[in-house]
């Protein structure tokens, strides 16, 4: 009997996910793997927030997409049930100062949010400390990519404010997790003096995912996702290498995702190998996309100054870039200071004859690229 053309097709209301959710960066899998021993020291710093003391402050670095956040998310998932212990995570790249940090506590603490002007940082500090001691709650702050406080000049204040809670609130009792995904910062080394003295934290480093355990985390990801027989192992293993190449296990997971709304455009029962070559380029990018979705209209508009124009002395970017924005000088090195920290641009000095150094900007990723993700 011939085969029937229309078996392996999608019908129009059909989907080969079983949970699109599984793909998306806040979800949080049930089973966490090969994170044990980092999950251990977390647990270890947190767990006097149980009996009511104050925490052992934590110190979580490792590059991009190596469970960071995810750890930190499923143990606060399992401290939130605790009574006496309250559980924040700030997303530093959008609130990225002392204020923010804040206002995201206040938010969490009374479910609703502070009026955005009118109040003072003193007065916020004041009623958030004051509920802590009030309802003799524990509080666990989580500044997840803290770096962005520090590319802002804030980390120092908002570190300062949290630490020293119980000084100025006697019965206050706050730990504080600070996540970094900057391997180039060295957190204490950039720390005032006054917030080292007493941030001595436990350290949790978070190493690259090699192919093996990225192989595991991926299958654990297409059987809680994909219906049975919609992603084969040869397929699987395609995405585990492209995601070990770029160490970033969010590639992986966003290649699934991607490979599989493409196999549904062509109404495939099954991810193929062509599904994840049309996408891969694109997921390949999620680090330098997310990057770039936390950026101000400012700091975009001096990325894409660079991406528009064959200038790269410093000097005669700024006269594009003020055209454009009408920002001073002041403010563009700090954003030029910024976007370098964050690899999405190169400054860098070079020697003028008899006439000193001047700086020089250049794209970290190919324009065309650049253009595409903005």
């Amino acid at each position: 009997m011939a085969e029937d053309p229309e078996e392996g097709m999608l019908a129009w209301d059909e989907s080969i996910f079983r949970d699109e959710h599984v793909f998306e960066i806040d979800y949080v899998p049930e089973a966490f793997r090969h994170r044990e021993s980092q999950l251990e020291t977390l647990k270890y710093g947190l767990r006097p927030a149980v009996r009511g003391s104050r925490p052992l402050n934590v110190m979580v670095r490792g590059p991009p997409g190596t469970g960071k956040t995810t750890a930190v998310q499923k143990l606060f998932g399992e401290l939130g049930g605790q009574t006496g212990v309250r559980t924040v995570r700030v997303n530093c790249q959008v609130d990225s100062t002392r204020y923010a940090v804040f206002s995201r506590i206040f938010e969490a603490i009374f479910d609703y949010e502070p009026p955005a002007s009118g109040i003072s940082f003193k007065k916020l500090f004041n009623q958030v400390a004051d509920r802590l001691v009030e309802e003799d709650e524990v509080l666990v702050v989580a500044l997840d990519d803290v770096n962005y406080l520090f590319y802002e000049n804030e980390a120092s204040d908002a570190l300062y404010s949290l630490l020293r809670a119980h000084e100025a609130h006697p019965g206050a009792k706050v730990g504080v997790v600070v996540v970094s995904s900057d391997l180039d910062l060295d957190v204490i080394e950039e720390l005032d003096g006054r917030v080292q003295s007493v941030f001595r934290p436990e350290e949790a480093y978070f190493p690259k995912y090699d192919q093996t355990e990225i192989l595991d985390i991926l299958s654990d990801r297409v059987r809680a996702g994909f219906r049975e027989g919609a992603v084969t192992e040869d397929v699987l293993e395609d995405v585990a290498e492209i995601t070990a190449e770029t160490g970033d296990l969010r590639v992986g997971i966003d290649l699934l995702r991607r490979a599989g709304l493409h196999a549904e455009m062509r109404a495939s029962r099954r991810v193929e190998s062509e599904d994840v070559e049309a996408v891969s380029e694109e997921a390949r990018h999620i680090h330098l996309s997310r990057r770039l979705r936390g950026l101000s209209d400012t700091e975009r508009a001096l990325v894409e100054t660079l991406a528009d124009t064959d200038a790269k002395r410093a000097g005669d970017v700024y006269e594009t870039f003020e055209d454009r924005t009408g920002l001073g000088y002041t403010r563009y090195t700090e954003i030029v200071n910024k976007l370098d920290q964050l690899g999405l641009i190169e400054a860098n000095y070079e020697s003028l004859d008899g006439r000193g150094r001047s700086r020089t900007l250049s794209l970290a990723h190919d324009a065309d690229v650049i253009r595409d993700q903005l």
